[in-house]
């Protein structure tokens, strides 16, 4: 059932006629009595991996799946009186196949299963839209696919989403901004955002009309709204982070932070006590002085469940607010192999067992060896050359060459997993499933060929290199075999200060600044998004190549076993 956007404008108004302020207390600094205990376990970047095998390891151990999440925040929630569950964002979207095939709904039934409360949008949650994240919040039917049980149709999330900085021109929000809990007398409020770059990273269609505000602007305008409502005690739940520095450093500690949530921090109303952050897949757990010099606590929890975020938030009857000397945080491991399967989500993946099987397990293609991702561990950094990227790059190529392609891209967020070659459910070592597909390439984008200058190529990867700010310096993207180029990169200090593209070649022949050539990219990339955009500028019609997944599937049958491309299509120079 979709509901009625929340205008911020009219709460205000309504909420400033009465505003109530306890005060700073001044008395004794520990009253008996006085203290609520509230535990906060946090979240983020879940992307539906409810099974266990497919979330990855923390040191080498398996860690993470929804059994055993589950397992770690009962344990964790026993003997505590107050407890709330929350999570920073992208608990949907880029999901394996298990939970993506069918539109993430197995992730949101699990994540009801583990009790979670609240929780912020993140940018996969705008994946397939507003209208679809409004399905996935109150239920229904997915209007294509229509009920994958009609005898129970999806039920919605239990927990509320909330979208503070995603708003109309007029100021309307899809979801609310805040959620407001109360421990005896005492409130406490969340306000939920996804990053303000948002909008480069989703399909521009799903979207439309909908603007991505500022993270630290958009907070500190709710924050005289929530204190008219008597709440001084604030919790940020941010789709955005950083990382530390070796990355990704041990989970519980706090090395070098560095990245867009430093000055997100800094820019926050002191008011607000705790940030709990995701999106750069990375864990950390700190205290950052705000702007007035108080040390606040600014955590996240790994991704896909392995980690699990435990802030012990003491909060002062007589003020209203948080008593930050006596809170703490903690990140806690999910080890596998400490734990004790929450039987409940087994029953929830044995429901969903026999379509994931019907649905993903038809053989597709061969491979000779793993293609990784880039970084180690694979997948971990989008700012180098990829044989997994170029493998799709490739596969686009040759999709579309019927109507002229020459070269293609592939962003490098776009590649979900490795494809590996060892057997994962009896396939058989080498064989590529459809299911395996999904899970490496999930978004469903649309294939575009279209013509661009030489110049305009040389645009296109001089963006690799990201603005400032961007949670990640480097984007390289996953180039089509034919395709060549020199690249010279400056990182400082977790920003790209300057890129130089040079010796551009095309099979075989320099790349003409003036001459024309047919380009390959996704949907996602076609409208700009990552920051590359060159690609939307182009005002020449867009060939329809057909679907980017259908593509890779037809390659892989068509000329497995596929080996790994090589990865020295671009010359990195020193």
């Amino acid at each position: 059932m979709k509901r009625a956007p929340v205008n911020i404008i009219s709460i205000l108004a309504l909420l400033l006629s009465s505003a109530v302020y306890a005060g700073p207390y001044q008395g004794n600094p520990d009253p008996k009595g006085q203290l609520i205990e509230l535990q906060i376990l946090g979240i983020n970047d879940y992307h539906g991996h409810l099974e266990a095998t497919t979330p990855g390891t923390i040191d080498g151990f398996p860690a993470g799946g929804s059994e055993y999440l589950s397992a770690k925040l009962n344990e964790l929630r026993q003997g505590k009186k107050f407890s709330l569950t929350v999570a920073a964002g992208d608990l949907i979207g880029g999901s394996p196949a298990f939970s993506g095939l069918f539109h993430d709904e197995p992730s949101v039934e699990s994540l009801n299963a583990m009790q979670l409360d609240i929780a912020s949008v993140g940018n996969h949650e705008f994946d397939e839209g507003v209208t679809e994240l409004l399905r996935m919040q109150y239920g229904g039917c997915h209007p294509v696919d229509g009920c994958y049980f009609p005898e129970a149709p999806y039920d919605g999330a239990y927990f509320q989403w909330l979208a503070a900085n995603v708003a109309t021109d007029a100021g309307e929000t899809p979801l609310p901004p805040f959620w407001i809990e109360r421990f005896n007398n005492v409130k406490v409020g969340f306000i939920g955002m996804t990053l303000e770059a948002t909008d480069t990273l989703v399909a521009a269609a799903g979207i439309q009309g909908w603007n991505f505000l500022d993270e630290a602007e958009t907070a500190n305008a709710l924050v005289p709204i929530l204190k008219a409502e008597g709440v001084e005690a604030i919790v940020v739940l941010l789709h955005e982070g950083g990382s530390q520095t070796p990355p990704p450093g041990a989970v519980d500690a706090c090395v070098g932070i560095s990245g867009p949530i430093v000055a997100i921090n800094d820019a926050l109303d002191p008011a607000i006590d705790v940030m709990i952050t995701g999106h750069t897949h990375l864990p950390y757990n700190c205290l950052i002085p705000d702007a007035a010099g108080n040390p606040r606590i600014v955590t996240s929890a790994y991704s896909f469940g392995r980690v699990v975020t435990e802030v012990n938030l003491v909060l002062d009857k007589r003020t209203h607010d948080v008593r930050r000397d006596l809170s703490t945080a903690t990140n806690h491991t999910v080890d596998q192999a400490t734990l004790t399967p929450d039987p409940v989500l087994t029953g929830i993946i044995a429901k969903w067992q026999p379509l994931a099987d019907a649905a993903g397990s038809t053989p597709v293609g061969t491979i000779t060896e793993t293609i990784f991702r880039g970084g180690t561990p694979p997948g971990s950094d989008r700012g180098v050359e990829s044989a997994a990227g170029n493998l799709v790059a490739d596969a686009q190529l040759w999709a579309t060459s019927a109507s002229g392609a020459q070269v293609a891209f592939m962003n490098p967020g776009g590649v979900r997993s490795d494809l590996t070659y060892p057997e994962s459910d009896g396939e058989g070592d080498g064989v590529v499933t459809f299911g395996e597909a999904f899970t490496f390439q999930p978004f469903g984008n649309t294939l575009l060929t279209f013509p661009m200058t030489g110049a305009e190529i040389v645009s296109v990867l001089e963006e690799q290199c990201q603005p400032a700010g961007s949670s990640r310096p480097f984007l390289h993207l996953g180039v089509s075999e034919g395709f060549t180029y020199d690249l010279a990169k400056t990182i400082v200090a977790g920003e790209c200060t300057s890129v130089s593209i040079t010796n551009v070649v095309l099979n075989g022949e320099a790349l003409n600044p003036a001459a024309s050539y047919n380009v390959t990219v996704n949907s996602f990339l076609s409208d700009g998004g990552d920051n590359f955009g060159t690609f939307d500028t182009i005002t020449a019609p867009k060939l329809d190549g057909g679907n980017d997944l259908l593509a890779l599937v037809n390659y892989l049958g068509t000329f497995g076993p596929v080996a790994p491309p090589p990865t020295d299509r671009v010359n990195e120079l020193p």
